[in-house]
């Protein structure tokens, strides 16, 4: 399994996220030699057409969206690191376009008044590929797959065991009220408990919208429509996804290859003939993590791993509040993404779980009293220190993101201007999770649910790098997943955020934990003709999230 940062977090014994969430702007349009090898099934036939006539589209993505262990929802298909819709499995619930709960599976569901035991009826006229009917035995049996096994990184921590009641019920046992467990059940695939076994994600056998026909590693992935499917028939017969770099992605669109390529705000100026530039709205956010505790302050993970922590100088308050205040978010987003992005404040910005206190107005003058007050003196330089320490700290990012880079030395560059010193450091992530409670880092989070809010807040939460600790904070955060449901959870979101009566939480005028910088949107090059539906809002990583709706894409 390739090493992300969830994972790696969960090696140590931490809980991991998945998920759905609020409303946002969906895709605007506008016009504005890699060496890569030309799959056998794409462009066969002409741009919509496969090789046997069908509908087809063929799309870029990363290297990185290429599942490694394949299409397994027991491991990580539709979870971890980018959330999407399984496509080739089924899922109790989905979300729609403005991302509320909706069934695909269950028919109802609801919760008991102590919030430990969820039931789900499910419908009674689906089958798998493989002709065998699907079953609660089937849910129960994915749902334990997932709780009891370590490779599984879809988040059902808060599951102590499912069991099937009769052939379309199935109760889920909670361990603690979590209404959190809904995101996951939206992106979670159901698998076959009679046809499971260790080859499945090469082989997976689903009852979802689309069926694997060809898997070539490393290169491409073709899914033909499931003419058994349950729910409306996808109007696009065969998808084609093509792994590749950012150069040679921008290479299929002007060979005219892909119907549809992923880019990046450098290479947009660049849209090939007969295409449109497709920009996608998202919640993918680039923030930085600000250590809240003094250097020497190690940190301890299940009992026995030892990380380096805390930094001297963003441990204090006043310069974390300085960089929030200080930093040019609308300057950065032209200078490096070329105004292909939004303000970020927070993770998650637009849901209705996220807090207006996270927002910030650029005020130089205000985060220059900030420094002043709290007695960091210019020198000769222009540079601040105080008591002989400099006001000064290494930025981590990312070596291989070029978009992170930029951004980085951006910070660095505004930083300065306030007295600040701040180095870049590109390195690997295997460095980077050494250092990631110790130094700042350059992160890239967003999610179509408040879980990441949850856990790079909770003072035992796997991303809470700045490592503030409030019991007022935890205490909300807890009454939010206890909620009965998500809309009465969104108020206490809010309140870990910043609580006015208690003067606590992680905004600007609070601990100011993070300084958020940019929600990039993701944009793609999209082959004209092409009817692309309306997009959720993308959570973090160009990737699967594009065709959660792929079905409803169509040919003029």
């Amino acid at each position: 399994m390739a090493l992300t940062r969830r994972n790696f977090v969960r090696a140590a014994g931490l809980a991991g996220a998945a998920g759905s969430g609020a409303l946002l702007a969906g895709c605007a349009r506008g016009a504005a030699d890699s060496g890569a090898n030309e799959p056998a099934a794409a462009g066969a036939a002409g741009a919509g057409v496969g090789p046997d006539g069908v509908s087809q589209v063929v799309i870029t993505m990363t290297p990185s969206s290429e599942p490694a262990a394949g299409f397994d929802p027991l491991v990580g298909w539709g979870a971890g690191e980018h959330v999407h819709e399984p496509l080739i499995q089924s899922t109790l619930i989905a979300t729609d376009n403005n991302l509320a709960f909706v069934n695909d599976l269950a028919t109802d569901y609801g919760c008991s008044e102590d919030g430990l035991t969820w039931t789900f009826h499910i419908r009674e006229d689906v089958m798998f590929t493989d002709g065998v009917p699907l079953t609660a035995e089937d849910v129960a049996f994915t749902i334990n797959g997932i709780v009891n096994g370590e490779a599984a990184e879809a988040d059902l921590s808060m599951v102590d065991e499912a069991r099937a009641v009769d052939a379309t019920t199935c109760e889920i046992a909670m361990k603690r009220p979590n209404n959190a467990l809904l995101y996951t059940l939206a992106v979670m695939g159901i698998v076959p408990a009679h046809a499971y076994g260790p080859d499945y994600g090469e082989h997976p056998i689903g009852s979802g919208r689309y069926m694997l026909e060809q898997w070539d590693r490393g290169q491409q992935v073709i899914l033909r429509a499931n003419p058994d499917y349950y729910g409306d028939a996808p109007l696009m017969d065969r998808v084609v996804v093509l792994f590749m770099e950012e150069d040679a992605s921008l290479a299929a669109a002007q060979s005219g290859t892909a119907d549809v390529a992923y880019t990046s705000a450098a290479l947009a100026g660049a849209v090939p003939a007969g295409y449109a530039l497709l920009n996608c709205a998202s919640v993918d956010s680039r923030g930085i993590s600000l250590p809240c505790n003094p250097a020497g302050t190690d940190v301890t993970v299940e009992g026995d791993m030892v990380y380096a922590g805390g930094n001297d100088v963003t441990s204090d308050l006043a310069v974390r509040r300085a960089l929030n205040y200080g930093i040019d978010r609308s300057q950065m987003i032209e200078h490096v993404l070329a105004g292909f992005g939004r303000a970020a404040y927070s993770v998650g910005d637009g849901m209705p779980w996220s807090s207006e206190a996270m927002r910030v107005e650029t005020d130089v003058a205000a985060a220059e009293r900030l420094l002043d007050t709290a007695g960091w003196a210019r020198g000769d330089d222009g540079m601040r220190a105080r008591d002989g320490l400099p006001c000064a700290f290494d930025l981590y990012y990312a070596a291989g993101d070029s978009t992170r880079q930029a951004l980085a030395y951006d910070f660095a560059d505004q930083a300065a201007a306030l007295g600040i010193a701040v180095e870049p450091k590109g390195a690997s992530w295997d460095d980077i999770y050494l250092r990631q409670y110790a130094d700042p880092v350059l992160w890239g989070w967003g999610s179509n649910s408040p879980v990441e809010l949850f856990e790079l807040t909770y003072s035992t939460g796997w991303g809470n790098y700045a490592q503030y600790m409030n019991d007022t904070v935890d205490a909300n955060l807890e009454a939010a997943q206890a909620a009965r449901t998500v809309e009465e959870s969104y108020p206490f979101y809010q309140a870990a955020q910043w609580d006015a009566a208690t003067e606590t939480g992680v905004a600007p005028e609070g601990a100011a934990t993070w300084v958020w910088l940019a929600n990039v949107d993701h944009l793609y090059f999209e082959r004209e003709g092409l009817k692309v539906a309306e997009q959720k809002p993308h959570p973090h990583g160009h990737g699967w999230s594009l065709v959660n709706n792929i079905d409803q894409w169509s040919w003029s």
